[in-house]
Formats: C-alpha cells, sequence, structure tokens
C-alpha cells in the first residue's frame, strides 16, 4: 500500500471527516453528534472521506481494541490454542454474566447509524452517482461486516437499515430472524460487489480499498459460516444452499487469479508474510508492496500509525499443546501416525521433522530471536544473527503458562515496543483457499483431488509450507479422516488471527473443545523434569503434560453459550429484544 493514500486515510480524515462527524473513536454517537450540514455531502471527495472512517471498523491485532474483555470473540486467547494468565477466568470457565453494556453492540449501532447516514446521503446526491459508487459500495460492505459481527456475537439482532430519531419505532421493535440478518449482510455483499471496482484498477491512492473480490471473498466466509451452523443444527435444505454461495464466491476470487501466497522467503515465509513493513524487516528486503496474499487488512504504519500495542513481547498469548501437535510432520502424517516424530525426550525433539508453520508460529526452546535490542535483525534464512544480538529462548514458568511461546506477529527488527507497523490480514487468500476446499466437502460429502489441488494443496504444497498433497488416495492409505484434515489445515494456518471461536461455533464443536485442560509442555520422562524452572510442578500435570488450566474449572453450556447474552441496558429500554436463550 502507497503511503499517500494512508497519510490521507489517517491523518488528513480528522480534519475532513472526523471534525465533522466528532471522533471515530468516540462510537457511542447520538443522532446530534453526526454531520449537520448537507453541503458536507456535496463532493465525491467527502463521500470518500467518509467511507475511509469505516476502516476502523476493522479487526485489529489488540485483542481490547474493539471490544471489552473477557468478551471479544475474534481472540484466540480466550480458546483452547492459547492462554494468558489474563484470560484463566470468567470466559474459559464459563461463568461470566450478562453487563449492562456491551462494547460489541453499542459500538456495532453506532458504526451501523454512520453507515446508514453515508447510504442516506448518496441517494440525494446531486452530482453523477458513478463518482460516489467506491464509497457507496465501501458502506455496503461494512454494513455487511458489521451485521456479520452482530450475527457471530449474538445471533439475531434488530436490523437498522436507516438512521433513526429517538421516537422512531424500529428503535423498540423486535430482532430479526436469523435467516433475514444473513440475507441482509449477503444483500449488502451483492450490491458491494457490483459497486466496487476490481483491485488490479485500483491505482496508487486506492490500494488498500476494498474491492470486488473483497466482498467476494467475505462473502465466502459468511456462506461458510452460516451454512455449517446450519448444517451442524440439523437444518440440510438451507446449509446446501448456503454452502453452494460459499463455493461459488470464492471460486470467482480463486479464478481471479489477481491474489497468491506469499512465499518468497521458503519456508519461513509464513514467519515474514505477517511482520511485514516498509522498513526492512526480514532477510529479503520485502516490503508491503510484495504482499499479493492480503485481501483486505487493518492498514498501520510506522510512520503514520503504529500498533499501539506491544505485540511482539506482549505476544497474542500462549500457544497449548493442542496447537503444537496438530502441525503434521514432514511426510504429511499426523504425530500419532508418523514414524518421523520424535517425541518429547528433549527441549526440542518434538519441533523435528514438522512442517515449517510450526517454528513459525512457536518459538523452539535455545534458539535465539530478536529482543528489541540494538543492532539489525536476524535477517539470514539459516537462523544466524547479527553479532550477539538476540535473545536466547529458554522458557521459564513467569513467562509462559504453557511453557511454548510464541513466534508469530513477532518482529525481527530493532523498534521499541507498540511501534510495529505491520497490517492485520482481516482476509487474506490462504483463507479463500480454505473456505472453497471446506464448503465443497460439506456440500458434497466428499472432495475430488481436483478440488483439493486448486484449494487446499496450494497451500500445503507452497514452498512456505512443503507438505505432501492431501488426496484422496492418501487419505485411505493412512487412515485418515478428509474432514479432519481440512480442519486441521484451517486451524494451523489461521492460528492467532481471530478464527478460532468462529470455527468451533459454526461446527458446534466448542461444548467439546472448549472443557478439555489447556495442556502445555510435556515434562514427565523429559529434559524438563531436570529443569529446576520446572521441578515443582508434579500437581499440575496431566498424562505427563502440564496444565495451564484444568478441565475441572473450564466449561461451555451449549443450551447459551453459543451467543453472547444482549445487554441488560438495552432489554430494560426495549424488552421486546428478549434475552437469548439460557441468560
Amino acid at each position: 500500500m502507497k503511503l499517500s493514500w494512508f497519510a490521507k486515510y489517517a491523518l488528513l480524515l480528522a480534519a475532513l471527516w472526523l471534525g465533522t462527524a466528532s471522533c471515530v473513536n468516540d462510537l457511542d454517537i447520538r443522532p446530534e453528534q453526526q454531520p449537520a450540514d448537507d453541503a458536507w455531502w456535496t463532493t465525491p471527495e467527502q463521500f470518500r472521506s467518509a467511507s475511509a472512517s469505516f476502516y476502523f471498523y476493522l479487526a485489529g491485532f489488540n485483542p481490547a481494541q474493539d471490544f471489552q474483555q473477557p468478551y471479544n470473540l475474534e481472540n484466540d486467547q480466550y480458546s483452547d490454542l492459547a492462554v494468558s494468565k489474563a484470560t484463566l477466568t470468567t470466559f474459559s470457565q464459563g461463568v461470566y454474566l450478562p453487563q449492562n453494556a456491551m462494547a460489541s453492540w453499542t459500538r456495532a449501532y453506532a458504526q451501523l447509524r454512520n453507515i446508514n447516514n453515508l447510504l442516506e446521503k448518496a441517494q440525494a446526491y446531486q452530482g453523477d452517482a458513478t463518482d460516489i459508487q467506491q464509497a457507496v459500495g465501501e458502506a455496503y460492505f461494512f454494513r455487511a461486516y458489521v451485521y456479520f459481527r452482530l450475527l457471530f456475537y449474538y445471533g439475531r439482532v434488530p436490523l437498522i437499515t436507516s438512521t433513526l430519531t429517538t421516537d422512531s419505532p424500529v428503535l423498540f421493535g423486535p430482532r430479526a430472524s436469523r435467516e433475514a440478518t444473513v440475507e441482509l449482510i449477503l444483500g449488502d455483499l451483492t450490491k458491494a460487489a457490483d459497486k466496487l471496482g476490481a483491485e488490479s484498477a485500483m491505482g496508487a491512492n486506492d490500494a488498500g480499498r476494498v474491492g470486488r473480490l473483497g466482498a467476494l471473498a467475505f462473502r465466502s466466509r459468511v456462506c461458510l459460516y452460516e451454512g455449517t451452523w446450519q448444517k451442524f443444527r440439523g437444518n440440510a435444505a438451507r446449509a446446501n444452499l448456503l454452502l453452494d454461495q460459499a463455493m461459488e464466491a470464492a471460486d470467482q476470487v480463486i479464478s481471479s487469479n489477481q491474489y497468491r501466497l506469499f512465499t518468497p522467503l521458503a519456508d519461513s515465509s509464513y514467519k515474514y508474510l505477517f511482520i511485514l513493513e516498509n522498513q526492512r524487516s526480514n532477510p529479503g528486503g520485502y516490503t508491503k508492496a510484495d504482499n499479493h496474499e492480503y485481501i483486505l487488512a487493518n492498514r498501520y504504519d510506522y510512520s503514520v500509525r503504529q500498533l499501539g500495542y506491544n505485540l511482539s513481547q506482549a505476544t497474542p498469548g500462549a500457544p497449548t499443546q493442542k496447537l503444537a501437535s496438530l502441525y503434521l510432520c514432514t511426510d504429511g502424517l499426523p504425530v500419532n501416525r508418523s514414524p518421523l516424530f520424535r517425541g518429547y525426550a528433549t527441549k526440542t525433539t518434538e519441533f523435528a521433522n514438522r512442517e515449517p508453520r510450526l517454528r513459525n508460529t512457536i518459538r523452539i526452546p535455545g534458539h535465539r530471536y530478536w529482543d528489541h535490542g540494538s543492532g539489525n535483525g536476524r535477517y539470514a534464512l539459516d537462523g544466524s544473527l547479527t553479532g550477539n544480538a538476540g535473545l536466547l529462548y529458554m522458557p521459564v514458568p513467569n513467562v509462559t503458562p504453557t511453557g511454548y511461546t510464541n513466534n508469530k506477529f513477532c518482529t525481527e527488527r530493532a523498534i521499541i515496543s507498540n511501534q510495529e507497523g505491520y497490517d492485520f490480514p482481516v482476509i487474506r487468500y490462504a483463507e479463500v483457499l480454505l473456505n472453497y476446499a471446506e464448503a465443497v466437502f460439506e456440500r458434497q460429502g466428499a472432495i475430488s483431488d481436483a478440488a483439493l489441488n486448486r484449494s487446499l494443496n496450494v497451500l500445503r504444497t507452497s514452498p512456505r509450507v512443503g507438505l505432501p498433497a492431501l488426496t484422496n488416495g492418501f487419505v485411505a492409505a493412512y487412515g485418515l479422516d478428509m474432514r479432519t484434515e481440512i480442519r486441521r489445515e484451517r486451524t494451523v494456518e489461521l492460528a492467532f488471527e481471530g478464527f478460532r471461536f468462529f470455527d468451533l461455533f459454526r461446527w458446534k464443536t466448542a461444548e467439546t473443545e472448549i472443557p478439555q485442560s489447556l495442556l502445555g509442555i510435556k515434562i514427565n520422562g523429559t529434559e524438563y523434569a531436570t529443569d529446576p524452572s520446572w521441578q515443582g510442578y508434579a500437581s499440575r500435570l496431566e498424562n505427563g503434560f502440564l496444565v495451564a488450566d484444568p478441565a475441572a474449572g473450564r466449561r461451555f453450556d451449549p443450551s447459551r453459550n453459543y451467543q453472547l447474552p444482549l445487554p441488560l441496558g438495552e432489554l430494560i429500554v426495549n424488552p421486546q429484544l428478549e434475552q437469548n436463550p439460557g441468560w
């Protein structure tokens, strides 16, 4: 992305839009805080500035940025893949309670008001409608994006498609059906795709804006989510309809040949994809302009909009043993099937003969990693460091509750904490490939090798993964399960990007996965057993593995926990909303 547009997006926006429409960060916006001067909506530039503000609605790195903890379901810290000391409380233990106000609700409806306002002003626009077509398309896309978040969190929600006054009857009406909510989302994405330009035709000043393929990619996500949600809750007819649409949308993105995986750094490409900056941040000197995998990203920049969150050192939680065990051995087999798996005797044996996304996601004990010190980052693919720079990583209990430490999103250039400037992947091509493969399998009950080769195997056989292709013959020969392998690939590829609850909810497996013990490193019979730092943990072991959070304290009630409770304050104002079941 070119800095010129980003500077307008992040800096001039304050003067052009925020000065008129109040602060976007203060999303509890009342009607009188909206633009009152109709003269604002008289030029295409004003519509572009208004729609640019919607990009701040995208999910980002900071787990507390959008929604209060522990109610952020787009944070893998609260799932079964990661854990931090701060999250071993209300959410994982199922004891959280309805709140008077929920940011995921109030912010969403404030955002929807801003979006609806632009759409209404567009209808009254006196100029050439094609001049504001991109802004209108963005408004439809973001309305779908916000409503999909509400669907994910709450299920049925009120559908508001116009700006309201304090006495508007819609404010006090019931929630719409789940089906109506999904149809509104899909209808808006259709309108967005029709109005948005092709990403390939966008000039430098528009780079980073959502385009037609972005709308289609997001449509594949929505349809896969709702299609599998319905399938695993017994509604086959609706599931099939939606899964067909998921396949079609993903197919259009794949067939466009406009996106490709980031692979120029061989089997370290996965690591460096997520820390690309316009400053030197990798061995090849690649920048964000070399990233053709991100279809839509929440854009950050060292010079304009830094993360403001200590991502490289705080990390998005400590990985669990469940996540570590999901990565395949280099023969393409799981650790419980592969003769290449070397077990846990030493601190590093479990990393041997494993596919490279494991070491690119979880740090290997005893290896050196960049530690924000002075000097240069690690720019050599052979693992060498410049001088004595870097931290010798030896996990200790007071640093990681599982014994594993995250490596994804951790910078390798000298930089002050909180000042990283890499982008957060909202939609990337890898997800679209995985959406297609899963939609085909769940719709047809099987998937051909040809369909695998144009989707999941593009990832699996790429230089950054280097695994044998997944085929029906391979699955049969080794007694594997195709659905399990498709889900495995999705889980490891998208780890720490906020998809875990998204997947567990639609598969209806959260009730099985969440109540399990969160395990860490294996201690009994391993090198850790004689490490003074890890002695004294005999009372916290399960089958020899460290227990970071025992199953006895973890609960997921399927009668209520697949949806968050509505804010109590909203129910007081409007009893017709009705609380979600079980709350």
